[in-house]
């Protein structure tokens, strides 16, 4: 029985309709799974992160490679699922809950086809933990903003922010015909290593991640002018004498490298 009749099957018999708002596309062919635990470089004292683990299929293989496989899912149907199903495997730990607001165990490694929906809240989450590395199947085009070129139309806070955390590689392509039902949009295998030192140094993480946020709600603006409605935040009197001397003042925000947005939010954290 191929991957999509068996993920057929489950959806039947447990009378599961996927739900588009919790981006619950399912991976119907098996050989990505050997190729993403290879990216991850899996090992037996590993433990393993899936978050979103649907049907389970992507955590069985993984249970196979790794010491521990923390199987993470929201939707209460597929829960069950994932018990029954893999209740004959004692490495699996199923963790009902939203990832992002659930308490975790630790864990050195993440490989996952997360729903596209928490993309971006996911890897902010992920910034904080400690790991190893993390292979996420992500959207081709959110992707791609992880790695855009500086000034360029994908190049945004994202990748700013994910500059400074992590190396970002994009691997093998992942068609939209791998997945039931199939998405609008292609995906991609991507892989995460956190930097080790960070790039620059900063005074607040935090801060950084939340001015470069929102300067690029103004991406086309001069920065002394973006930087304004933040500044006026802070509560801080002679508002347009601190914009302009601030460093990169008269540039795009859309030109500054990650290092300036770094540079900034330090001159404005003194």
């Amino acid at each position: 029985m191929s991957l999509l009749e068996k993920t057929k099957l489950l959806l039947r018999r447990y009378r599961i309709f996927p739900k588009k708002s919790l981006g619950q596309n399912f991976i119907v062919d098996s050989s990505i799974f050997n190729v993403i635990a290879d990216y991850a470089s899996l090992n037996q004292a590993d433990v393993v992160l899936d978050v979103g683990a649907g049907l389970g299929f992507l955590t069985r293989f993984l249970a196979g490679r790794c010491k521990t496989v923390l199987a993470v899912e929201l939707d209460a149907r597929l829960v069950k699922v994932l018990r029954e199903q893999l209740k004959n495997l004692s490495n699996i730990r199923i963790i009902k809950g939203d990832v992002l607001k659930t308490e975790i165990p630790k864990f050195n490694k993440v490989v996952s086809i997360p729903p596209y929906h928490i993309s971006s809240s996911l890897l902010l989450w992920l910034f904080n933990k400690s790991f190893d590395c993390a292979v996420l199947v992500f959207q081709k085009e959110f992707a791609e903003r992880l790695i855009a070129h500086v000034g360029s139309e994908h190049y945004g806070w994202l990748t700013v922010v994910a500059y400074y955390h992590v190396e970002v590689e994009l691997l093998d392509n992942v068609p939209r015909w791998m997945f039931h039902p199939q998405p609008e949009v292609d995906s991609v295998i991507v892989r995460l290593k956190p930097k080790k030192p960070p790039p620059f140094t900063l005074k607040s993480k935090e801060f950084f991640r939340r001015l470069t946020r929102a300067l690029f709600t103004h991406r086309n603006r001069i920065v002394k002018n973006a930087v304004l409605p933040i500044i006026k935040s802070m509560h801080l009197s002679n508002v347009e004498k601190i914009a302009e001397s601030l460093p990169f003042h008269d540039k795009r925000v859309r030109e500054l490298a990650p290092e300036d947005f770094g540079a900034l939010a330090n001159a404005l954290t003194e």
